[in-house]
């Protein structure tokens, strides 16, 4: 994480938005202490979708449930399906 002061980003804001919409977190200091994190809109709607996610217990569990599917081997093929469905 790159870290400026607000000084240095609002000198700079434009060279920030840059390096915030290529990945990089940028954090914004005032006298010494992290005030706020520049981030991409792609990563925070990530994060959003992450929360809305994580907040529905239902599908939390249904996920749990799937990946102990998966390790515990309770899979079944795409070509196998597909044939289920009578698909070509």
């Amino acid at each position: 994480m790159i870290t400026v002061s607000a000084t240095n980003a609002r000198n700079n804001l434009y060279d920030l938005l840059e390096e915030a919409s290529s990945g990089k977190k940028i954090a914004i200091t005032n006298k010494g202490e992290t005030k706020a994190v520049l981030i991409s809109a792609e990563e925070l709607a990530s994060w959003e979708a992450t929360i809305e996610v994580m907040s529905d217990k239902k599908l939390v569990k249904s996920i749990k449930r799937g990946l102990d599917d998966i390790k515990k081997g309770r899979v079944v093929s795409w070509e196998e399906v597909k044939k289920q469905a009578k698909l070509k």
